[in-house]
């Protein structure tokens, strides 16, 4: 089953661009073919995106040089995002790399293991709904003008 084809950036990032973007709080990563943006910027994109921004005004009130970034990455990140979002839900906006170690095990877990799995997913579960309640305070706050 093909998902759809990610065309990658020719643009690839000059060093000085690099410590540009890393400054950014929102940029997880970066090289110079590409960069990750943490999972609150994406849930941030989501939520202001759903309001009626487009994407280049998100990512420029996040603090992102749109020439540096160049239209077509923020466009693209935009779309898929936004495409992730309405099939599958926030959860799977998250980077899961650092999860994922390869392979999955072959073998049966016990009761124990289990246990603690589940006990991650849902401490996991429990950090994402306190970063969307936060989220929502501040965006109450802002509604009501009293971010300070």
């Amino acid at each position: 089953m093909i998902l759809g084809v990610v065309k990658l950036s020719k643009k690839l990032f000059t060093n000085e661009e690099i410590r540009i973007l890393s400054q950014n709080k929102y940029v997880k990563n970066i090289s110079s073919k590409g960069n990750t943006y943490s999972d609150e910027f994406k849930m941030l994109f989501i939520n202001e995106n759903e309001k009626g921004k487009f994407p280049r005004e998100i990512f420029s009130e996040c603090g992102f040089d749109i020439n540096i970034l160049g239209i077509e990455r923020v466009k693209s990140a935009g779309k898929r995002w936004h495409s992730t979002f309405h099939r599958n839900g926030i959860s799977q906006l998250q980077d899961t790399r650092k999860y994922n170690t390869g392979r999955p095990s072959e073998r049966d877990l016990s009761i124990e293991e289990k246990y603690e799995k589940l006990q991650a997913k849902l401490k996991l579960l429990q950090g994402e709904n306190e970063l969307l309640k936060k989220l929502e305070m501040i965006e109450r706050c802002v509604i009501k003008g009293n971010l300070k």
